[in-house]
This record gives C-alpha cells, structure tokens and sequence, in this order.
C-alpha cells in the first residue's frame, strides 16, 4: 500500500558528538569573528598614518632621510606585526597539530581577543591567573575558555565582572570563571554577531577537547583542562 505524501515521516537526522562538535565550533568562530577582524587590522592601521607623515618629510625642500628611515623602520615592524597576526587567526581556522601553551599564556591569548568587545558590552574582565608551570594542549584553552567566556556573558546581564582563577591538579589546570554583577555602566547592549553559545555548545566542545566541564548555577563554571605533558612536581 502505497503512503500519500500527507503521511510520510521525516526523521531527523541524530547528531554524532563529532558533528555537535563541529557546529559549535562554527558558532564559535562565528562569534569570534568581529574580534578576530579588530585583531588583524590593529597592526595595519598606523601603516597609513606614518606613510603620510614620511610623504610630507619628503617633500619638505630638505628631507631629514634620518626620520624618513625612522618611518620606513615603524612600517617594516608593523607589516611584520601584521604578518604574524595574519598567521596566527589562520590557526584558530586551521589548529596545528600538537601545539601547545602554558596556561596563563594560553588565557592571556584568549582575553586579547574578546576583552574589547566584552568591555564594550558591560563586562569587566579580572585575570588572576598567575604564570604556572606546565602546558595544556592549545586549542584546548583556546576553544573552550573562550566559548565559555562568551557563555557566561550570554546568560547573565551587565554590567558584571567577569573573574578568571586557576587551581592545579596532578592532572589538570582547572580554571573557574565567575560572573559578579557590579554598580558599574553597563556598556551597549546589543544582539550578537551570530547566535547565543549555548550550554550544550559548550559540553560539545568541552567533550571534544577532554576538558571537564562543572557547572555552579549561572554565574560560575569550572573547566579542568588536561595537562598535555606530565606536569613537573
């Protein structure tokens, strides 16, 4: 017997945990990507700005060459700047294999790209983390420390501060994020680039990662981060 069109029943497909995965980290580029833009031009802006100051010296009746050098020295850096910077977003597209960070290198990393537009949105980012040996796998931090920064500003108002602290373990450097609503301005609120990093965008790519993730209502998580190489005692 044949079944009308009416009374056929679609299935959905279900989502592997490497699929669940890979859609996060796609949102999460996507959220990424207003800082990632700032992130690559900030070295190539002043380019155009000492140009014109070495134009006007040159046409000055006598040039001083000495700040003309000086100038053509500033572009040589900030071309370089930019290179690197230009280099450096490609492997948040395309991670390379086994590299690795020290924690406070790695959050450090991550707090130069989203603590500009987390300011601007009302959040007051405190990095207490302290240099601490050992070295966690890159896009480890990388991946889950900034999804779950831009979770837990999704999920709770500003104005806000938004606390980083380490504790370390045999296995793991564990990180604790926590929101504190403060008297502060509470910045422009504004809808986001793409949407909302949810909770389950986060367990996706925590599992993805091996990070542990911990959960202490809306305004604290934990994330233990296994250490890429025995850490020393």
């Amino acid at each position: 017997m044949m079944t009308s069109d009416s009374q056929t029943t679609h299935e959905q497909p279900v989502l592997t945990p490497a699929s669940r995965a890979e859609a996060a980290r796609y949102a999460l580029l996507r959220r990424l990507a207003p800082s990632m833009r700032h992130h690559l031009v900030v070295n190539l802006q002043p380019i155009g700005m000492v140009y014109e100051v070495m134009d006007r010296r040159l046409r000055a009746p006598q040039p001083n060459f000495a700040e003309v050098h000086e100038g053509a020295h500033k572009i040589n850096g900030f071309a370089r700047a930019a290179l690197n910077s230009c280099l450096d977003v490609v492997t948040w597209l395309a991670p390379e294999d086994g590299a690795v960070s020290t924690v406070d290198e790695g959050v450090r990393e991550c707090l130069s790209l989203l603590t500009t537009s987390l300011t601007f949105r009302g959040f007051a980012v405190r990095n207490e983390i302290a240099p601490t040996p050992g070295e966690v796998h890159r896009t480890a931090i990388r991946n889950v420390l900034t999804a779950a920064m831009i979770h837990l500003t999704d999920e709770n108002p500003a104005p806000a501060d938004l606390v980083l602290t380490l504790q370390v373990s045999a296995a793991a450097a564990v990180l604790e994020l926590t929101v504190r609503p403060t008297e502060s301005e509470s910045g422009f609120p504004a809808e986001p680039s793409y949407r909302r990093i949810g909770a389950s965008d986060l367990d996706a790519l925590a599992g993805a990662e091996s990070v542990q993730l911990a959960r202490e209502g809306r305004q604290r998580l934990r994330l233990s981060i296994p250490w890429a190489r025995a850490r020393a005692a």
